[in-house]
Parts: structure tokens; C-alpha cells; sequence
């Protein structure tokens, strides 16, 4: 992290709330967002790591409220989304970025894993629009700057052998978010994806699949992947726009990766 990212309070008084911030992206991006001047409410299911996480963001001077949330679990978003609301006032800012990545061969990959990938990465990123957008509304009705940023991939482009299943949530998410700019952006509510390629998180350490392990390493031998702290870069760009900006989609990829 550059040191104009802990002196810049561009986004003082705005209320972000983070999916995923754990670990990896999510975690990178609220540390980020609150640097910046943000009131960041953090949400995942791990809540000693988001413990964690809060204690370094008040350690630095800014404020953050951790929320054990399972985005899987439509009961656990709607309390989050209550306590932000409670606790911080409306979110005008939301980074809906909890996934799940398990590559797998289609016939043979247990159905635990394809299930899981739905569940998080399509319903539960629905879940989390489905709560907050109220809040987001509200908030725009108030004058305020108001961003919806959802994390995709770049799979969701293009065709990956044993990536289906992720792949297709992921085209989900970019799709949906050209339908919700043709309904929330006439009500001042920016929505934009971020498409990363290749980022080096603990998402990969997932992997049961041994061809899609193989796959990775060799890439990691030719490729300097994308870092956490790229993609939260890209979400601080594109939250700082004029108002009147909307950064619809944004790809990152790192300057090695092929299509």
C-alpha cells in the first residue's frame, strides 16, 4: 500500500460495506477504503480473522465494524445489513465480493464443490444486492455518492477447461450488473465489475483438482500475478469517480496473462 493511500481522505463520511473481507481482495479493500476515510463495515464468516482486521483498521485511525455473515445464509445478510444500518447509518458504498473458486471436471467433481460455487457466488451475491440495495437508495435520496461494485473474473469472458461451473457464476455476476445500472442508475446508484485475471489469493489453496493445481503452478512460473492490493486499487479508482462517472466494467489483468 502507497503511502497517498493512508494520507488521502477522499472518502471521509462515506459508509462502505465489505463481502469477503477476511481475507485476500476483501480484506485488502476495506483496509484501503477505511485508509481513505471510509466507515467500513467488514463481512464474512470468519470472524476472528475480520477481528483482526477491525483492530488494524482502528490501530491506524480509521473505523471499522466487524460482522460475522454468511452470504449463503439469507437470515445472517439480512442482520448484517441491519446492524450496518444501526451501527453506521446507510452503506453507500458495497463491495460484493465473497466467492468461491473449485475447478473440477464436469461429471466427476463431487457435488458438494459445483453446488458450493452457486451458492456463494450467484445466490449469495443476489442475498447481498437484495439486502443492501434499499440501504443504497436511501442513501442516493440523500445526495450522497453511492457505488455497488461486484467482484467477477475474467472467466467470465472467456473458456477455461475444468472452470465451468465458476466460470458461469461469474458470467452471472457481470451480466447482472448491466441489468441493475439499467434500473439503480437513474436513481444516482453507480454499478460497476471488476474482471480480474490471475490474482495471487488464498482462493487457490482450495483447489482439490489436481489438473487444475498442475495448471496454476506452471503459470505462477511465468506470469507475477495480480496482488489483493491491485484489485483493491482498482475499486478505490473507481469509487473516487465524479458522481456523474460510472466505471460499468473494469478488467485487470496481469501484463503476462493470455487470453
Amino acid at each position: 500500500m502507497t503511502t497517498s493511500h493512508t494520507l488521502t481522505q477522499d472518502l471521509a463520511g462515506r459508509v462502505a460495506v465489505v463481502t469477503g473481507a477476511s481475507s485476500g481482495m476483501g480484506r485488502a479493500t476495506a483496509l484501503l477504503l477505511a485508509l481513505r476515510g471510509a466507515r467500513v463495515a467488514l463481512l464474512a464468516r470468519r470472524k476472528g480473522q475480520l477481528d483482526e482486521l477491525a483492530a488494524e483498521i482502528t490501530r491506524q485511525g480509521g473505523s471499522a465494524l466487524a460482522i460475522a455473515t454468511d452470504v449463503t445464509d439469507a437470515a445472517s445478510v439480512e442482520a448484517a445489513a441491519a446492524t450496518v444500518l444501526r451501527e453506521f447509518g446507510n452503506a453507500d458504498l458495497v463491495f460484493n465480493n465473497a466467492g468461491l473458486m473449485l475447478p473440477g471436471a464436469i461429471g466427476q467433481q463431487p457435488q458438494r464443490e459445483w453446488e458450493a460455487q452457486i451458492d456463494l457466488n450467484v445466490t449469495g451475491a443476489m442475498r447481498v444486492v437484495q439486502a443492501f440495495v434499499p440501504q443504497l437508495e436511501a442513501a442516493a435520496a440523500q445526495g450522497k455518492v453511492v457505488d455497488l461494485v461486484n467482484t467477477s473474473s475474467i472467466a467470465s469472458q472467456y473458456v477455461y477447461g475444468y472452470f465451468a461451473v465458476y466460470s458461469a457464476t461469474k458470467a452471472f455476476v457481470s451480466h447482472l450488473v448491466r441489468h441493475l445500472r439499467m434500473e439503480l442508475g437513474p436513481k444516482n446508484i453507480r454499478v460497476s465489475v471488476v474482471e480480474p485475471g490471475i490474482t495471487e489469493t488464498e482462493l487457490q489453496g482450495h483447489f482439490t483438482f489436481q489438473g487444475a493445481i498442475d495448471w496454476l503452478k506452471n503459470a505462477a512460473q511465468s506470469i507475477d500475478f495480480l496482488k489483493a492490493e491491485d484489485i483493491a486499487a482498482t475499486v478505490g479508482f473507481i469509487v473516487s469517480q465524479p458522481r456523474h462517472v460510472n466505471l460499468q466494467q473494469v478488467v485487470v489483468m496481469p501484463t503476462k496473462e493470455g487470453i
